[in-house]
């Protein structure tokens, strides 16, 4: 796939914009996860997904295989879209507010769902930043370390060393758990 997925791109480059529709039919599921995780919202998920794969589109031609794979360039430009949003918004949000449900298909399941998502962005927010990020990172969006290497620049020796001692923290908290059931709940 990577040769076609090369191909594709190339030809993107080459000026044959509709190809990319092909790029975004393969990564808009694994975007959209992975920005709506940082946002807990559906529709700031919509849109900043959209954003970055417009972004995606624009600077198209600036990727380049030799420093790294298109899918860490792609996670890269997701997450400083969302990191932009959080800079230019100026109003704090109560957690409560942003976990968004949907629809009312199945409502005690979401609101069951909704409490325990809750329980586990508490023991999140007790780690850094950056230990946060990387455990979302490997344990939700499921990326390996070289793929999150590239998308932080950041060593993957260094990533397996805070990833240990972020998850010696959860452990000790008794954490893990919870992380794991978030596993339950991805889409």
């Amino acid at each position: 796939m990577a040769n076609s997925e090369q191909g594709i791109i190339q030809s993107c480059q080459n000026g044959n914009l509709e190809d990319f529709s092909q790029l975004y039919d393969k990564y808009i599921k694994k975007i959209y996860n992975f920005v709506y995780f940082r946002t807990h919202h559906k529709e700031t998920a919509e849109d900043l997904t959209s954003l970055a794969f417009t972004k995606t589109l624009e600077k198209i031609n600036s990727f380049n295989y030799k420093k790294g794979t298109f899918s860490s360039w792609l996670y890269r430009i997701a997450r400083n879209t969302v990191i932009d949003h959080y800079r230019t918004q100026k109003m704090e949000t109560n957690i409560d507010d942003i976990w968004d449900l949907g629809s009312n298909d199945d409502l005690p399941r979401d609101i069951e769902t909704k409490e325990k998502l809750k329980k586990v962005q508490e023991y999140l927010n007790k780690l850094q930043p950056e230990q946060r990020d990387l455990i979302i990172m490997r344990v939700w969006d499921g990326l390996s370390y070289k793929e999150i290497s590239e998308i932080t620049k950041k060593s993957e020796a260094g990533l397996k060393m805070m990833f240990s001692r972020a998850m010696t923290k959860l452990r000790k908290d008794q954490a893990l758990a919870l992380i794991l059931l978030l596993l339950l709940f991805k889409t």
